[in-house]
């Protein structure tokens, strides 16, 4: 078995070869591994045995693998690609130009990790002792030892094969709010098809009566990609995706929940009950807390390295908002969502590192640039950053309430919260369809029930010092609050959150460049102008800002962190900026504000009158 592994990865990389895929640098660091450049270099004194050979006996979705393994002609640059399926997948694929010979065979390893990382001794003695988490992928797993290191790699031996007791099993429920304020939708992964099972959600009040919705069921396939990776050798079956719609719910409620396939020979496949709880009647006046950050990714609690610390502030922001939970109501990721860059394995992975939050309040997500960009797909930025997924992945794996999932703009209310999330992977410019939606959405909120109104994006669109905004002497999107700000200013929008500079900063209340207010920690009377926030350090590398501090920038702060909002009534909102690190506070601001303040006028933002009487 290891030496059939080991050939049908021989003619992979001999077609990779040809493809020439695997670019240098960029911030998909599986691409750094040169597979086209492996050879056999099977050892038959090699070896590695991975133990248990069945995961998940007792429902688990996750398991720990121990590896134990000899290569006799060991060094330090020795590693261990984790492969799934555990074949190397025969899968053909398309070529990216006429040019090239078809058909092309696809693999890349989902994870690696170098084979001296927990044997310290291992280039001294050949052994070496490990072990790797794995999650429910759907396919069964093995584990290959390569020497050269990664811009080299020599296959010497392949693994045997391990596998969940259910590879199909419904797993990673992603809540998220409906298109009205009394819906939630439950959204999941599974290995079943329409053609083998029916999938459903069984669900009701805490110790109440239970009941069942359907759920509809949408999948990808390999010609909905756009182009390279995602295409070719990061295409990897993602399943199927079910999605339910939980309707008329009572605010406030405690509802629990368990996702069903009942499959056509009349048995049953469940997963574990979860729990949420409804969102409150908009305008109703309680504490209400919501979470906002950007740019968060992955990685792995094993310490397995695939993403050679690309995102090394994503456990921390996860272990955080896990740790609080009993304290969020709802979670805003504004984009830059997982860093799959076409290697769609990586998305099995983000949801299955945030199911303990998105399982449980509702997980709201934006559109960035490595979800959508990519040349000739309608993307407003012509660059290659979704990796070929070109929203296509983003748009499947997590609901949102927009029109068109496609056009990533949309609305939601939670309570005295009226957010506007935008997207700025398309034009956002007067005179487009999301300028339009973008003022409809800020005109219509009633500002006497909801009163503090949120405006999300993951470009910058208003103001940041990052270095490369700087670079190009914009501090900002370029054409973005030159085309937006005096929306803000006419709806008195409190404060406007971005992602995409992986970093924390925090104007003044700033209008036209110039601060209307001076910044401080408790603002107080009527509306100025609105506050301006970056909040894209969820976990991804982290940006550097310019060498100057603009006027209208007030706090800044190059580390990994987000943003808790606390609404305790209608005229007192809290704003934190706590750390991943340790979850403590490091920047906080106050609005104490009536109604009638909202109504003032403020500059660009007076009602008209009439001597009428």
């Amino acid at each position: 078995m290891m030496k059939a592994n080991a050939l049908l990865l021989l003619i992979t990389v001999s077609n990779l070869l040809r493809l020439g895929l695997v670019r240098s640098g960029g911030e998909q660091p599986l691409e750094r591994i040169a597979i086209h450049r492996a050879t056999i270099a099977i050892d038959d004194s090699a070896y590695i045995k991975a133990s248990p050979e069945v995961l998940g006996l007792k429902g688990q979705n996750n398991g720990w693998v121990t590896l134990e393994y000899r290569h006799p002609n060991s060094s330090n640059d020795d590693w261990i690609g984790v492969f799934s399926p555990a074949t190397f997948s025969s899968a053909v694929c398309e070529p990216e130009s006429g040019r090239e010979e078809a058909p092309l065979l696809c693999t890349a390893p989902i994870k690696f990790q170098y084979a001296n990382y927990s044997s310290g001794d291992y280039t001294a003695t050949g052994n070496g002792f490990q072990k790797l988490q794995l999650i429910n992928q759907r396919e069964d797993f093995s584990f290959a030892l390569f020497s050269g290191g990664l811009s080299n790699p020599k296959l010497i031996t392949v693994s045997n094969t391990i596998a969940f007791a259910n590879p199909k099993a419904p797993v990673y429920p992603r809540l998220a709010q409906g298109r009205i304020w009394n819906e939630m939708t439950v959204t999941w992964t599974s290995g079943y098809g329409i053609d083998e099972a029916q999938p459903f959600v069984e669900w009701g009040p805490s110790g109440g009566d239970q009941t069942r919705s359907p759920a509809g069921t949408l999948t990808i396939s390999r010609n909905s990609m756009c182009g390279s990776p995602a295409r070719t050798v990061g295409w990897r079956d993602p399943g199927f995706i079910h999605t339910s719609f939980l309707k008329d719910l009572w605010p406030n409620s405690m509802y629990t929940y368990k996702l069903g396939h009942r499959l056509f020979n009349g048995s049953y496949v469940w997963s574990r009950s979860y729990s949420f709880k409804a969102s409150p009647y908009p305008g109703q006046d309680s504490l209400q807390q919501i979470v906002i950050f950007g740019d968060m990714g992955k990685a792995e609690a094993d310490g397995s390295n695939e993403f050679m610390n690309f995102q090394p502030g994503s456990l921390n922001t996860t272990y955080q908002l896990i740790k609080d939970l009993n304290n969020i109501d709802l979670v805003l990721h504004i984009g830059d969502i997982c860093y799959a860059n076409g290697y769609i394995s990586q998305w099995d992975q983000f949801t299955a590192q945030i199911e303990p939050i998105a399982s449980r309040v509702p997980h709201m997500v934006g559109s960035g640039n490595h979800e959508r960009d990519f040349p000739g797909t309608g993307s407003f930025y012509e660059n290659k950053d979704s990796g070929g997924e070109c929203g296509v992945l983003a748009e499947t794996m997590f609901y949102v309430p927009a029109e068109n999932r496609a056009n990533y703009w949309y609305s939601t209310d939670y309570g005295m919260f009226h957010f506007c999330i935008a997207d700025t992977e398309h034009d956002w410019r007067p005179g487009t369809p999301q300028y339009k939606f973008i003022e409809h959405c800020l005109s219509t909120v009633d500002r006497q029930k909801q009163p503090w109104l949120i405006f999300l994006a993951h470009r910058v669109l208003g103001y940041s010092s990052s270095e490369f905004y700087a670079e190009e002497g914009s501090f900002e999107e370029p054409m973005g609050r030159e085309s937006l700000q005096e929306l803000w200013q006419k709806y008195k929008v409190d404060i406007a959150f971005y992602g995409h500079v992986h970093s924390y900063e925090r104007t003044c209340p700033v209008y036209q460049n110039s601060c209307l207010q001076n910044a401080s920690n408790h603002y107080s009377g009527p509306f100025t102008a609105t506050t301006h926030v970056v909040v894209g350090g969820g976990g991804a590398s982290l940006a550097d800002y310019a060498p100057f501090k603009a006027r209208w920038s007030h706090f800044r702060d190059q580390d990994f962190g987000f943003v808790k909002l606390t609404a305790y009534n209608h005229t007192n909102l809290l704003f934190q900026y706590k750390k991943s690190s340790n979850g403590n506070v490091y920047d906080y601001f106050t609005i104490t504000r009536d109604y009638p303040d909202i109504l003032a006028c403020s500059f660009d933002s007076c009602q008209r009158t009439t001597l009428a009487t």
